[in-house]
């Protein structure tokens, strides 16, 4: 016997073909839309209104241009060299990402091992403490000395200054178990790791994120302190190079690209976290 797909005439695929593709535009429009005004919009809003008020009060002051510039003069600069730092902003990022994944990956190890021994953060947790209270400027030396003047440096800075927020989130959201899921279980004989892959694991994924939120800024910052002890190449190095001839321009701008680095950075993750988040319901 034909299945009614069967039976279906030519031209009535044809009509289902082009509803399914409607469809799927439709909701590929939503997506966009959904991405513009969740993600896009409120920081475009905030931006711009920080930039009105900003070139409002330097006219209104006429504050000099080695003092502040007007955001007019620092988007002239900006547009003007944006092959200079479009390169030089490359470079910082490239280290911030690099310094966030060795960072994330050492301090989740790190977690994974604490959250399933009480002698392991009795005995580790107060190391971590002990780097997260160091300043990182008294640190930086140190890996420019031990490593040299490359890019490495840089990264290790970076991943020093994200590895204790992912830490303890990671080991707070690997703890944050229902109990209930936790007997369940243990009623099926689940064994450790299954326990870890299918329970503990998707638990900490809110906690996660709300550390990596935090720690890919602050891997930008990392970045940049390192560029100021190390090498001529990145943002960091733009902003201590322009500093020294009191080129406002230029340091603003490269303040704005890194700005616009951060920024970005945050939505992605919010982004990748609502979609995975969504997922695992």
């Amino acid at each position: 016997m034909e299945s009614p797909l069967q039976r279906q005439s030519p031209d009535q695929a044809d009509e289902n073909t082009a509803t399914d593709q409607t469809s799927t535009a439709r909701q590929s429009l939503f997506a966009v839309r959904s991405i513009t005004i969740g993600y896009i919009m409120p920081p475009g809003i905030a931006i711009t209104l920080a930039i009105v008020l900003w070139e409002a009060w330097v006219r209104a002051a006429s504050i000099p241009v080695y003092i502040v510039p007007a955001p007019s003069v620092v988007i002239t600069r900006l547009a003007a060299d944006i092959g200079f730092f479009a390169l030089h902003g490359g470079i910082t990022l490239a280290e911030a990402l690099a310094g966030f994944a060795l960072g994330a990956t050492v301090a989740f190890t790190g977690a994974t091992l604490m959250a399933h021994s009480r002698f392991l953060e009795r005995t580790l947790f107060p190391i971590a403490i002990l780097v997260k209270v160091t300043p990182i400027v008294a640190v930086a030396p140190l890996f420019v000395i031990w490593v040299g003047f490359g890019s490495l440096a840089k990264v290790f800075i970076a991943s020093l200054i994200t590895f204790f927020p992912v830490l303890v989130n990671a080991m707070v959201g690997l703890r944050a178990v229902n109990p209930g899921a936790m007997d369940f279980f243990r009623s099926l004989h689940a064994s450790r790791t299954e326990t870890y892959l299918k329970l503990r694991l998707p638990s900490s994924l809110p906690y996660l994120f709300a550390a990596f939120r935090i720690s890919i800024p602050l891997s930008v910052i990392g970045a940049v302190v390192g560029e100021w002890f190390s090498g001529d190449r990145g943002l960091g190095s733009v902003i201590i190079v322009a500093h020294s001839n009191l080129d406002m321009p230029t340091l603003f701008s490269a303040i704005l690209v890194l700005a616009f680095i951060g920024i970005a950075l945050t939505v992605i993750t919010a982004y990748i976290e609502r979609k995975m988040l969504f997922c695992l319901l």
